[in-house]
C-alpha cells in the first residue's frame, strides 16, 4: 500500500499526469481514498514552487542552448495563443479555471508557465494554482470514486 501511495504521489509530481493520473492510480490500487486525495493533492501542490524556481533560475541558464531556446519559444507561443488571452483577461479567476480543468495540457505545470510568461504576482498565482489543483483533484477523485462504485 505504501509503495502504491508513493507511486501515486510521483504521478502527481509528474508533468505527464499530475493528480489527474495519481489519484485514479492510487484509488484503483487499493490505497485509502482519503489518503490518496491528500497525498496526491499535496504532491501536485509542490510543483508550483519547483517550477517557479526552475523558470526563474535554471531556465535563464538553459536558454543559452539553441535547442532548448527553440523549444522554450515554441511552448511560450503556444501558451500565449492558446488560453493566454483568457488568463490575462480574467487574471486570478482565469488561472484558477485553467488549472482546474482536468484535461491534458492544463494543470499546475501550465499554470506555472502562464504565471512566468504573463508576470502574474507569485503569491496570487500560488493561491490560484492551489485552488485550481484542489478543484481539479476533487473532480478527478469524485469521478474515480463514482466509477469504482459503478464497477462493483
Amino acid at each position: 500500500m505504501l509503495v502504491d501511495l508513493i507511486i501515486a504521489m510521483l504521478w502527481s509530481l509528474s508533468p505527464f499526469g499530475e493528480a489527474k493520473v495519481g489519484i485514479p492510480y492510487g484509488m484503483l490500487s487499493g490505497v485509502n481514498i482519503y489518503l490518496v486525495f491528500i497525498g496526491c493533492f499535496l504532491a501536485n501542490l509542490l510543483v508550483f514552487p519547483m517550477m517557479m524556481f526552475f523558470l526563474e533560475k535554471i531556465n535563464r541558464y538553459l536558454l543559452r542552448w539553441i535547442f532548448y531556446k527553440k523549444s522554450a519559444i515554441f511552448v511560450a507561443r503556444r501558451a500565449k495563443t492558446g488560453s493566454g488571452s483568457q488568463i490575462k483577461r480574467f487574471g486570478f479567476w482565469g488561472l484558477i479555471l485553467f488549472v482546474m480543468i482536468p484535461l491534458p495540457g492544463t494543470g499546475v505545470y501550465a499554470g506555472s508557465i502562464a504565471t512566468y510568461l504573463f508576470k502574474i504576482e507569485k503569491q496570487k498565482a500560488f493561491w490560484a494554482n492551489t485552488i485550481g489543483i484542489f478543484l481539479s483533484s476533487v473532480i478527478v477523485w469524485s469521478a474515480t470514486l463514482a466509477t469504482m462504485k459503478g464497477m462493483q
